[in-house]
């Protein structure tokens, strides 16, 4: 990536978290309620309420508000829950491995699944193909949430064959892991894979169509070898824009299936905190989720511009 090409990246990014960052405050603050009603409930009296209030800064402009939080980030200090006085980071540490798990793993299997069902249906048109459009359409259709609903009511509650929610830390072993993440992980990948496979098919589709592909058929270059080294490689620059889509549409896709599964990750614990306005930790969140995007970006930049330099090569 040429240096200008980065530093304009550089400075996109930091204008994109500070706008949402910003953005956050200002829409969480619009939400009913705050962190100071939810501490001292419903029937506490109006001065307890002012003075919890007070002494959690909320009583503060908005602006310094923002300023404080920003501050501390400056410092490396995520600031602390008003609503349990427990640091930031601990929260997370102690959320990490679910939701890292879930969005590590969600997009290896939908990336394989998806490469490897579009690049099928593309040699083998016919019935192949027309299976990966309607499974794309459905896919891509059909809501996460509502796939896990159906997904857990069938395989955790009629047959019980899976756990119906919860989370095994791999320390407890692979095993129990891997019984907790089947349907979440499940959950995820349809769709991804779905969508996957219809754009590889049509790009690998388009490259088998270009006179180059022929001249390598007349030089006797096997199939196997046209279709996975060359026709791929020709087609990975849409295929790269949606894994690029597929990552950063995981960190909303996370909150919603770990809500579903009930699963102690950051992402669905982000749900809660918004509810009772523990602003440093959505605001913890957001940012995580935002380096995700920004760091995706990057990725893909860099991708695009490996592949430009290979095909004036």
């Amino acid at each position: 990536m040429p240096l200008r090409r980065l530093v304009n990246w550089l400075v996109m990014s930091v204008i994109l978290f500070f706008v949402i960052s910003a953005l956050l405050f200002i829409l969480v603050s619009l939400t009913p309620g705050d962190a100071a009603r939810a501490i001292v409930g419903p029937q506490a009296s109006q001065e307890r309420y002012l003075e919890v209030r007070s002494a959690l800064g909320l009583d503060l402009p908005l602006w310094e508000q923002y300023g404080r939080w920003l501050g501390g980030l400056l410092r490396g200090d995520l600031g602390t829950s008003v609503v349990s006085g427990v640091p930031v980071t601990q929260i997370l540490a102690d959320r990490v491995e679910p939701t890292l798990a879930l969005m590590i793993c969600t997009f290896v299997l939908a990336s394989i699944l998806g490469i490897v069902l579009g690049v099928i249906g593309a040699s083998r048109p016919g019935a192949a193909g027309k299976a990966a459009d309607v499974g794309s359409v459905i896919g891509s259709a059909v809501p996460p949430f509502w796939i896990g609903l159906v997904l857990a009511t069938i395989f955790a509650v009629q047959l019980r064959w899976l756990p119906t929610s919860g989370y095994s830390p791999l320390v407890d072993g692979f095993v129990p892991w891997l019984q907790h993440m089947i349907l979440p992980l499940v959950t995820l990948t349809i769709a991804g894979t779905a969508l996957l496979a219809k754009q590889t098919r049509d790009a690998v589709s388009e490259q088998l169509a270009q006179p180059y592909i022929v001249l390598l058929r007349a030089h006797g270059v096997s199939e196997r070898r046209i279709l996975w080294r060359h026709a791929l490689r020709g087609a990975a620059v849409p295929i790269v824009t949606v894994l690029g889509m597929k990552m950063i549409g995981l960190t909303s896709g996370t909150v919603l299936v770990e809500s579903v599964f009930v699963i102690p990750g950051f992402a669905g614990y982000s749900v809660n905190a918004t509810l009772l306005h523990d602003i440093p930790v959505v605001q913890a969140i957001t940012l995580i989720f935002t380096i995700v995007i920004i760091v995706t970006n990057l990725v893909i930049e860099l991708l695009y511009a490996r592949l430009n330099v290979k095909e004036n090569a």
